[in-house]
């Protein structure tokens, strides 16, 4: 995604570490040879000025003999004044050489590296951010700082490896006028008040995140802390003007929603919980362990109901967050796995005819997608443009694949399959063949079919079925045509049977796997009513006629 630059003389040497790898995915230049371990930002805001002043320390481990260089994301000055200039770098207080073109920051190193040898490169650097770390007035008219870094906006103000494969603990230490307050990843190391006004806040994530969801915030804030819940603190910063209201919408849905994700998929990874109110992000955004939300009270512009985003971003702590996709190929992950856990919540808080409701709706959003893309897929092919990272198709599909999995393969293998997932990557990285594989191994079922059918391939499963009731021979025959372009899918999918003067339904399952299919079902009489998926397990266009 971003032109290499080699210096000549030393092109031989830095090729070990920038060769070109096989596909992996989306097209962002990985450094195979490099893994950064630690960032230590120490960043200075004022109220005179736009201007942030920077210094990062990176802690890396070098994966390979003979690397002579790495490289940082971080966006260079533009003729707008915009953009970062860096004046320094160090290591171990020695300076060291470096070239800062077209948004990277080469960074060469004194000697060859050694296997596994860790080092520590020091960045000292200022600018007004061109995106990435908003500074602006909310509409009480208070000034504020926040990131918003999704997807790759870490690099406006950040030097870093701004991919989610490179995962990494963070420190954030801010230097800000003392009428903020501040907030970041992690836990709350130090507050101490300095001269001239100024205080100096330190927040420490212990846990490896991606940069993507590395969080600041400083602003006048009411802060609620609440309840620790199963050991985890639960805090809500919002604008003091919407105290209240702010408390009860973000921070009043928090303890279930936590004590359901950590008995249903494993422990909460982070230090804190944190919902705090950002005006700068659209609905929200789920900052680990500090999740921001562009709310505001009712009676402003937001939607009133917070609680669906509330659960969302939390999922999200869970999904995307600790169990981190490899690629932007498969955001899925993240953004499928939050709108369905999502709904399980609302199953488990509502109940079901809650749960169907919202899966209605979601279905009626992928037809309504597909018929304007009818070639999306949810996975990516080698995404290079960050544009179009996100469609509604990944969040509204993705998550139908999941609740379609759970169908296949049964409630109790997929709650024991998600579990197992979550404990496996919980901090690191997967793809969607890591969650195939662990899907297939304890439902003891090959899933690849599945995956293609349903997040490799576009369009929409369309069917059309007939019966007929053959007094004769005592059996219901259905005949079932599958509509959509394109080859035949293979899935199971139930057939509601109602008799006359019953209440229950007698429910079979079919294996449609052709264009065109024929089925009996022994029945003593002609039903009454015979329904296609009558439970809403299947994101299916059709229905089942009588054939008069």
């Amino acid at each position: 995604m971003r032109q290499k630059l080699f210096a000549l003389v030393l092109w031989t040497f830095a090729w070990s570490a920038f060769a070109p790898q096989p596909s992996l995915g989306d097209t962002y230049p990985r450094q195979p040879n490099v893994d950064v371990i630690h960032y230590a930002f120490r960043i200075t805001l004022s109220d005179a000025t736009d201007e942030i002043i920077g210094e990062a320390t990176v802690e890396l481990r070098f994966l390979a003999a003979g690397v002579m260089e790495f490289q940082l994301d971080l966006i260079g000055r533009s003729e707008d004044g915009k953009g970062m200039t860096v004046s320094a770098v160090t290591s171990e207080g020695a300076a060291v050489q470096f070239q800062h073109e077209k948004n990277r920051l080469r960074i060469i190193l004194p000697a060859p590296s050694k296997l596994n040898e860790v080092g520590r490169y020091t960045i000292v650097y200022h600018g007004i951010p061109a995106g990435g770390f908003v500074i602006s007035k909310n509409r009480y008219g208070d000034r504020g700082f926040f990131s918003n870094d999704w997807p790759d906006g870490a690099r406006h103000w950040l030097p870093t490896i701004d991919h989610p494969y490179d995962k990494a603990t963070c420190e954030m230490t801010v230097i800000a006028p003392a009428h903020y307050q501040v907030i970041s990843n992690g836990w709350l190391i130090e507050e101490t008040d300095l001269p001239d006004g100024m205080r100096r806040t330190t927040w420490r994530e212990s846990v490896p995140i991606a940069t993507w969801l590395y969080s600041l915030a400083a602003g006048r804030f009411a802060v609620e802390h609440q309840e620790a819940i199963r050991g985890i603190p639960v805090e809500t910063w919002v604008e003091p003007q919407e105290r209240d209201a702010g408390f009860r919408d973000l921070g009043g849905p928090t303890k279930s929603v936590l004590e359901f994700f950590s008995d249903w998929i494993g422990p909460y990874s982070y230090e804190k919980l944190a919902n705090v109110q950002a005006h700068v992000v659209p609905g929200g955004m789920e900052l680990a362990s500090s999740i921001f939300y562009g709310y505001s009270a009712p009676g402003g512009k937001a939607p009133r109901d917070w609680r669906p985003v509330v659960v969302h971003e939390i999922a999200h702590q869970w999904f995307g967050d600790s169990v981190t996709e490899k690629d932007w190929d498969d955001v899925w992950l993240s953004e499928g796995f939050a709108t369905y856990f999502t709904l399980l919540f609302i199953e488990h808080a509502d109940g079901r005819d809650a749960f169907v409701a919202g899966l209605k709706r979601s279905r009626e959003q992928v037809f309504t997608f597909d018929a304007q893309h009818p070639d999306y897929s949810v996975i990516h092919r080698d995404l290079a443009d960050m544009k179009e990272v996100l469609t509604g198709q990944i969040y509204q599909k993705g998550g139908w694949t999941l609740h379609m999995l759970r169908g296949v393969i049964g409630d109790d293998k997929f709650w024991t399959g998600i579990r197992e997932y979550y404990r496996r990557y919980r901090n690191s990285n997967a793809s969607t063949d890591d969650f195939r594989q662990v899907m297939e191994q304890v439902s003891g079922k090959e899933l690849s079919w599945f995956f293609r059918e349903w997040l490799n391939r576009g369009g929409t499963f369309k069917l059309q079925g007939r019966w007929r009731y053959n007094a004769q021979a005592k059996q219901l025959e259905i005949e079932i045509n599958q509509k959509q372009d394109g080859d035949a899918y293979e899935m199971p999918i139930q057939i509601g049977i109602t008799l006359p003067g019953e209440t229950k339904m007698r429910i079979e399952t079919i294996q449609v796997n052709k264009r065109q299919q024929s089925f009996t079902v022994a029945l003593e009489k002609e039903p009454a009513a015979v329904v296609l998926d009558p439970n809403t397990w299947v994101l299916v266009q059709g229905e089942i006629t009588k054939q008069n």
